[in-house]
């Protein structure tokens, strides 16, 4: 992959100081959201429950409200994702929206929509990372992101993308299926892309233990595609998770992760929804404040990277309760 020009990566770099600042002088700092744009996807996977195959993008000017609300409340970071993004006519506008607004943008996908003119509108709209989903090496009935159907767009952001590119896997897809996440790493080193890996969760985003084949294939992918951020990750949350033990940590979802689903209500993450279930509009300093300081029952066994990453810097403060009940959310409109 070709080095970016020296002046994105220096605003990316000023974009990772402003970040940590955020992070380690704030509490009730929102450091990641991911909104949805659009529900649809082009596929349909057994394992995702986040989709559906006929919902409209989220009307353009709606998702703007909603990142304008995200920046007033000082948000570091945004994932813009679905359902599949690229299916969003104007995700590049709503990229350039959001770094207008000081925020670090990427955006997930499955890749399957990925062509160079809308590499060249990503690029140009000051996209800053791109996460694109591969699970196995042929499609089956459990996951269709597959590198078969794929690689040649990895060789476009290879050759076109000026925002960093990662190719993430789960692991625990299905069994016969584990070496295939080594082929996958190997083929994004070979494009100059990074690989991460996590470990697949049930319904509700609890842990799955892997076997001892899978846990093999985890190490060499790890080994493939080395990183500070993943290694880190793995001391303090996965091997425990791999191993079907729990962790004793603080989420700080509803804080500093919000996600953000296409009604525009807040929920603790894409599994546990209906919690806190408030409007986007009418979230304020005081629902992050609760939301930082409750304790979620379901955080031992959780295996949802971003949402451990993002509650790390807090790891040793703001101690935490059992929930307080609390009236019904209202509805969103």
């Amino acid at each position: 992959m070709k080095k970016p020009p020296l002046a994105t990566r220096l605003s990316t770099m000023g974009a990772g100081l402003r970040f940590a600042a955020k992070a380690v002088g704030t509490r009730y700092t929102p450091l990641l959201a991911q909104l949805v744009v659009t529900r649809r996807c082009n596929l349909a996977c057994g394992y995702c429950n986040e989709y559906d195959d006929f919902s409209s993008p989220v009307p353009t000017e709606v998702v703007e409200q909603r990142i304008a609300h995200l920046a007033a409340l000082g948000t570091a970071s945004l994932t813009l994702t679905g359902g599949e993004p690229l299916l969003h006519p104007d995700l590049d506008r709503l990229v350039r929206f959001a770094r207008d607004r000081g925020m670090i943008v990427t955006t997930i996908t499955n890749g399957f929509r990925l062509s160079r003119s809308w590499i060249e509108r990503l690029n140009a709209a000051g996209l800053q990372g791109m996460q694109v989903s591969i699970d196995n090496l042929q499609p089956d009935e459990i996951s269709m992101k597959s590198l078969s159907s794929v690689e040649g767009r990895l060789a476009l952001l290879s050759e076109h993308a000026r925002f960093k590119v990662n190719v993430n896997s789960v692991m625990g897809v299905t069994g016969a299926r584990t070496q295939d996440i080594v082929t996958i790493a190997e083929t994004a080193a070979r494009y100059g892309l990074q690989h991460s890996v996590g470990v697949l969760h049930d319904h509700s985003g609890l842990l799955k233990p892997l076997s001892p084949e899978q846990k093999a294939a985890y190490k060499r992918v790890t080994e493939i595609s080395p990183s500070i951020v993943h290694k880190l990750n793995y001391h303090l949350f996965q091997k425990n998770l791999m191993d079907g033990q729990p962790n004793a940590w603080k989420c700080r979802a509803g804080a500093r992760y919000l996600y953000i689903t296409e009604d525009g209500a807040v929920h603790w993450c894409s599994q546990q929804r209906g919690r806190p279930g408030k409007a986007l509009l009418e979230y304020t300093r005081d629902d992050i404040r609760r939301e930082y300081a409750t304790e979620k029952t379901c955080s031992p066994t959780c295996t949802l990277s971003c949402v451990h990453q993002m509650s790390l810097f807090d790891r040793y403060r703001g101690a935490q309760s059992k929930r307080v009940p609390r009236a019904e959310p209202k509805p969103v409109s």
